[in-house]
């Protein structure tokens, strides 16, 4: 799964505000299907060491996913909605977000998990408009895990009834693979992008719920086609919604709000009955 991305083996997870070391260890080296089965014993002397490296990789992934089955019901007894937000670097993430936030936050209570691998400019930028938030630096690690998510949701502790924006690292391939516990995922693309990263990155875009085409506003300065850019995100995830946006402008950002909105209702509704 992330042979080449520059994942360590043993990430340190850093928290913000409250820091401390956090292992952090996932799959390496991930084979195509089709490859060897990974319960296939291994060769005497060593020889292929594949199968146990595919085991390894499920095995990391089934644990994954148990702490993701924990997060889910942390956030089910909070009646919290968390989103998990992915995209390549600079699609521009935290502007919606920052958007958000000041549209939002009159009527919602709001948190932000953000994941970089270096620094805390976005969280300091959501700090500024004064929204909650908690910092991961994964290191070398190009996602977030679930074990990640479920420390962050402690350090933010959101109050019951929060919508929980996850920013996750910029990366189009690694985050689509780990299950945090999130309600649903939302993949940004920006217009700058090309409109191949559907069929070029599937997983990602299969894994999706909301697409959010970003930066409509720059159409006009660049070579991108969006007819063709729906037809290949259609072919990969039929079921998606695509959503056209100006994260700077403002455009589309109503569709977006009335989404969120179409999220929180059911858990409102099951507040006001009580």
């Amino acid at each position: 799964m992330c042979a080449t991305c520059g994942c360590s083996e043993h990430v340190v997870g850093e928290m913000h505000p409250h820091p401390h070391a956090h292992p952090h260890s996932h799959p390496h080296g991930s084979e195509g299907e089709g490859g060897p089965d990974p319960r296939t014993p291994m060769p005497e002397g060593g020889g292929n060491r594949t199968p146990r490296r595919l085991q390894l990789e499920l095995d990391l992934l089934a644990k994954n996913n148990a702490i993701a089955e924990r997060n889910r019901a942390w956030l089910r007894r909070r009646e919290t909605v968390a989103l998990n937000l992915m995209s390549a670097p600079g699609s521009g993430k935290t502007t919606l977000l920052e958007q958000t936030i000041r549209h939002l936050g009159p009527e919602f209570r709001l948190g932000v998990i953000e994941g970089d691998q270096e620094t805390s400019r976005d969280a300091e930028r959501i700090r500024k408009e004064g929204c909650p938030v908690v910092q991961i630096n994964t290191g070398t690690g190009c996602h977030l895990d679930a074990e990640m998510l479920g420390s962050a949701l402690r350090s933010l502790d959101p109050p019951a009834s929060s919508l929980v924006f996850i920013e996750n690292v910029g990366n189009l391939v690694c985050p689509a693979l780990f299950d945090l516990g999130e309600l649903a995922r939302v993949v940004l693309l920006s217009v700058t992008e090309g409109e191949d990263k559907p069929v070029k990155y599937p997983s990602m875009f299969r894994a999706s719920d909301l697409v959010l085409l970003n930066k409509m506003d720059l159409l006009p300065y660049v070579q991108f086609d969006v007819d063709r850019f729906l037809t290949h995100a259609r072919s990969v995830n039929p079921r998606a919604l695509v959503l056209p946006i100006s994260a700077t402008r403002g455009d589309g950002l109503s569709a977006w709000y009335a989404w969120l909105r179409k999220q929180v209702a059911p858990f409102a509704r099951s507040a006001e009955s009580r």
